[in-house]
């Protein structure tokens, strides 16, 4: 197996001798590549590619897919796209080969994931559809680009459900300045919510704040990395993307409420995490400061408007 420069076209190429299912010896060659290194990866992939499509089943198939994309993603990443796979995907696709699914296949399995109860004994939304479509695709487009199955059966099949995002909801000015006072009897739950409302960050990345994020004098906090706790283990990653890594300007109220609030927590050390709270307990103070304070009740998320 080789992989050369066409100078006539000014791309790479891979020249490679296999066995077929009949034990006859074949040649394949893939042209077209703009990097050596795209056509060596192709190389490097094709013992397990057959003469002219996939010939393995779809649960083999995930399990190359996992050898090939595990390593590249976050820890996070991959478990979130692991229980798609294993939930809604293995059950029906499993022992079917990846060759002979076809889009009809694809059409009759949309048709029971639109069905489909949650455990809250309601349909799935719209948008967590896509998601769950979206990783079906990613699958068969990881097979057509490096392991030579003809075709992608998910985009021949066409979207599944109206694909309409959840409305975001906001808080006027107002109304957070009515919900906050609600919160003041717990100092942390006060102190999250006025970094997540003013300062825009993520719940991960509230969460794995330390004291030396924060800059008092510039009025300044780094953002650097993020908090998730995965199979019980505290786990801290860079930010979601490159563009996340960021310094946030805080209003000068905001920052003299946090240096008040850092001081005040004795032995405190710079590198360690300052909001240690779960997930749930920050909806659930969301839920209690929109209780007592008649705002309506919104995401957490939606704080990132």
């Amino acid at each position: 197996m080789a992989v050369y420069k066409d100078k006539k076209r000014g791309t790479w190429y891979a020249s490679v001798m296999y066995k077929d299912w009949t034990g006859k010896q074949c040649r394949k060659m893939k042209r077209g590549f703009a990097t050596k290194r795209e056509a060596q990866e192709w190389e490097s992939h094709f013992a397990v590619r057959e003469a002219s499509d996939l010939d393995m089943t779809f649960g083999d198939f995930v399990k190359v897919y996992e050898n090939d994309m595990r390593p590249k993603l976050k820890e996070y990443t991959w478990l979130s796209k692991e229980h798609v796979i294993q939930t809604k995907l293995l059950p029906y696709f499993e022992n079917k080969k990846m060759s002979e699914i076809t889009s009809r296949d694809i059409t009759q399995w949309q048709n029971v994931m639109l069905i489909k109860k949650s455990k809250s004994g309601k349909g799935y939304a719209s948008t967590y559809l896509k998601t769950v479509q979206s990783q079906l695709s990613c699958i068969f487009n990881h097979a057509v680009r490096l392991y030579e199955l003809s075709g992608n059966p998910v985009q021949k099949a066409g979207p599944l459900g109206e694909h309409d995002s959840i409305e975001m909801q906001f808080w006027t000015k107002e109304e957070y300045l009515q919900f906050i006072p609600t919160l003041a009897d717990k100092p942390y739950s006060y102190l999250a919510f006025e970094l997540l409302y003013w300062c825009g960050m993520r719940m991960g990345e509230l969460r794995a704040l330390t004291a030396e994020d924060f800059d008092f004098d510039k009025k300044t906090i780094a953002i650097t990395k993020s908090y998730q706790r995965i199979k019980e283990r505290d786990v801290i990653t860079v930010p979601k993307t490159k563009r996340s890594i960021r310094t946030i300007v805080m209003p000068e109220q905001v920052a003299i409420e946090m240096k008040d609030f850092l001081d005040s927590i004795y032995g405190l050390k710079s590198t360690d995490r300052i909001f240690t709270f779960s997930k749930s307990y920050l909806h659930h103070e969301m839920d209690r400061g929109a209780k007592a304070s008649g705002v309506k009740r919104i995401r957490v998320h939606d704080f990132l408007r």
